[in-house]
């Protein structure tokens, strides 16, 4: 902001750029994942992300960053639902939540790790330093990707075999999306990707300029939101796993889990605008931004449990693209906010409390649509009568 003169509302704008795309890129990927193996569009995607960087290692001007972010947008906008749908056929649908959640867990140790390494490398070389690293470290996955990956026991089963063969049904991927706990699970996830999207763009400078900790500082204290949404999102998968086996219905167990998570961090970021400086106010800050991140791998199991193999890349790939726009809108509502406030600070508690309500209200009314079961009898019904 400070060497290309960019104002809050400007950045507001840079920041929803990287969501332009997002949804278009999840859902061509999401389509070429019926056609394609997962384990080709996944190291695609990462090369797509390098060469996206490569310019920033350099002086840019605002319309540079402004296209570099767009195109990054697009290729990972896919990336979450690819490695969920990768993770899902490894494991039998009862046992999908505890590693889906360490998927989703990822997300977190990622920045977990980045943030004060990448704050102490600004703060040493520069920012440009910081997109250096991201690229090594990427080229560290490419490689370590080609060395490990497998087919899954789904890809390999015969029967899959056969699946992945046969042209995906359109049609009943259209009835798949529109079943109302599917339905409810977008819902959901868009609410709590508004939570991530703000995390991601907003929160360390909400630290520094809205709560007046110095750069080094709130990178230091931007990573507690993303330990607590690791350790979040795997003992929610584990919890979820543990109460389907006592027998409690997916609703539940999947559905009633996640969206209390998503409401409970709701509460938790209005809170955290009303109450003055000081140890509870990051304990609050620390919650709003880390429970969404428990209910993701959760809420996407729901999915598994009602979509075919086959058809499951698609499916994600359109949830993702709905779900991203949060990351249009969020960052957007949060700039002006900034600079329609009386003050900075004001500006910041404002934009939040209005987040807070739209996450709440949104994560309880997703509740009213989740009902797998009920739906899994309805799509099973529609299977038995598309013609053959």
């Amino acid at each position: 902001m400070r060497e290309l003169g960019i104002t809050p509302a400007e950045f507001g704008v840079l920041q929803s750029s990287f969501f332009w795309l997002f949804a278009v890129g999840a859902l061509v990927v999401g389509a070429l994942s019926t056609r394609i193996s997962v384990r080709v569009l996944l190291p695609a995607l990462m090369g797509v992300w390098i060469l996206t960087m490569v310019p920033l290692l350099f002086p840019v001007g605002f319309g540079l960053l402004l296209v570099s972010r767009v195109v990054l947008g697009f290729a990972e906008g896919p990336a979450y639902a690819l490695a969920t749908h990768v993770v899902h056929s490894w494991f039998p649908p009862e046992k999908r939540a505890l590693p889906a959640g360490v998927i989703s867990a990822g997300s977190s140790v990622g920045p977990l790790i980045a943030a004060p390494v990448l704050t102490l490398v600004i703060a040493t070389w520069n920012w440009h330093a910081a997109f250096l690293v991201l690229i090594v470290a990427g080229l560290v996955w490419l490689v370590t990707w080609f060395l490990l990956s497998r087919p899954s026991p789904e890809e390999t089963a015969t029967g899959a075999e056969a699946a992945a063969r046969t042209p995906t049904d359109w049609r009943l991927v259209g009835r798949q999306l529109r079943t109302p706990t599917i339905l409810g699970v977008a819902l959901l996830a868009f609410v709590g990707y508004w939570t991530t999207t703000l995390r991601v763009s907003w929160l360390p400078l909400y630290l520094e300029q809205g709560l007046g900790y110095d750069a080094v500082t709130a990178g230091r204290l931007v990573t507690a939101p993303y330990a607590v949404a690791a350790l979040a999102a795997v003992g929610a998968g584990f919890l979820s796993n543990r109460l389907i086996a006592a027998g409690v219905s997916r609703r539940w167990a999947r559905g009633g889990l996640s969206v209390a998570f998503v409401v409970a961090g709701g509460l938790a970021m209005y809170l955290f605008t009303a109450v003055g400086p000081g140890a509870v106010q990051m304990a609050l800050v620390t919650l709003a931004f880390s429970l969404n991140s428990a209910a993701y791998g959760v809420a996407l199991t729901l999915v598994a449990d009602l979509v075919r193999p086959g058809d499951r890349g698609a499916v994600l790939g359109c949830l993702v693209a709905f779900y991203s726009m949060a990351g249009v809108i969020a960052p957007l509502v949060l700039g002006f906010s900034i600079g329609d406030g009386a003050s900075v600070a004001a500006g910041y508690g404002h934009g939040f409390a209005i987040s807070a309500v739209v996450i709440v209200v949104g994560g309880l009314l997703s509740l009213v649509f989740i009902d797998p079961d009920r739906d899994l009898r309805r799509l099973n019904r529609t299977a038995e009568a598309v013609p053959e």
